[in-house]
């Protein structure tokens, strides 16, 4: 995907290493350890989907400014504190075809390296004149928080309902695409119709965006994704298709799957029987992501024809079709 993304920029390629060079200068710190850990995350920037989709609403909207720049480095640094918090609540040693920063320096180190990130960021996002990214991104990043909590409270709830997983999903996932949307499209100026339509696209992608993300930690290898697998299925955490297969399945065969979930293999995640076991489920969760694409789609549907308008439909269709 990291290939598919990079090409989908090529309007905000300028831009893109603009909020790099932000984002460097940032974190840039006189302490050797401090300065080594930021320098072992810099390949957790991966695909920079969240800058990304930022800069081209800005541009699909009329213009990029200083300010998108500026919001394109405190996006990606909210996104990778939780990334580093996510690797010690699932205890993941994988990350970006390397080792996660708990693995190498302990979960102490990465508890505090996510927390020096999301301190930068608003750092940063107080130099901009207006408050009102700061406000929106401190909203979003409560309501982040909030879903991670959810789904901790839900571990081991065999019972859990789609609408419940749904809501879990559009706090942890969907609100931080949203407002990297949003504030592209109000950066620019645009009116405020065209800033909700940005922030629908936004969440409808990020809640495709999570539905796929939870099919491949079920059917795709660690080669390919980058990163450790099974781990939600491992503590307990439901996913679609998982939730899916429990509730179509009878009886013997639901006591089978929770039995499989909860054993694990000696290796910390469970039975591999998927995707065979679970193909029908896998496809269900695939559907229900290929609508929500669907109406991501049609937020931009009003939008002045342009390349950036382009890519970010094309980016919304891209994300069912991803292998990591």
């Amino acid at each position: 995907m990291h290939a598919v993304l990079s090409a989908l920029a090529d309007p905000i390629a300028d831009d893109m290493r603009e909020v790099v060079h932000v984002f460097e200068d940032e974190l840039r710190s006189d302490q050797p350890f401090v300065g080594e850990l930021c320098a072992r995350i810099a390949r957790y920037r991966g695909k920079m989907l969240r800058p990304t989709l930022l800069l081209l609403t800005g541009r699909a909207c009329g213009r990029v400014t200083r300010e998108h720049h500026v919001l394109g480095a405190v996006v990606e640094m909210v996104h990778m504190a939780t990334l580093v918090h996510d690797d010690v609540l699932d205890e993941a040693d994988i990350r970006r075809g390397g080792p996660t920063i708990n693995r190498l320096h302990g979960n102490e180190a990465a508890v505090l390296l996510g927390d020096y990130l999301i301190s930068h960021a608003y750092h940063l996002c107080s130099s901009l004149d207006s408050q009102i990214a700061a406000r929106r991104i401190a909203e979003t990043t409560n309501t982040v928080c909030e879903g991670e909590l959810m789904q901790v409270s839900q571990r081991g709830n065999w019972s859990l309902r789609e609408d419940e997983y749904f809501e879990i999903i559009r706090r942890k996932t969907a609100v931080l695409t949203s407002v990297c949307c949003e504030l592209g499209a109000r950066f620019a100026d645009a009116d405020e119709e065209t800033a909700q339509h940005a922030a629908a696209y936004g969440h409808d992608l990020g809640m495709a965006f999570q539905i796929i993300d939870d099919v491949l930690d079920l059917t795709s290898t660690e080669e390919e994704a980058g990163k450790s697998l099974g781990r939600d299925a491992a503590l307990g955490k439901l996913t679609l298709p998982l939730i899916h297969a429990l509730r179509s399945s009878g009886e013997d065969r639901r006591a089978r799957l929770i039995e499989s979930l909860t054993s694990g293999d000696g290796n910390g995640r469970g039975t591999r029987l998927y995707p065979v076991e679970l193909s029908a489920s896998i496809e269900h969760a695939s559907s229900v992501a290929r609508s929500y694409v669907q109406s991501a789609i049609e937020h931009l549907s009003d939008w002045p024809p342009s390349e950036a308008r382009d890519a970010l439909t094309a980016a919304a269709e891209f994300v069912v079709h991803r292998r990591a």
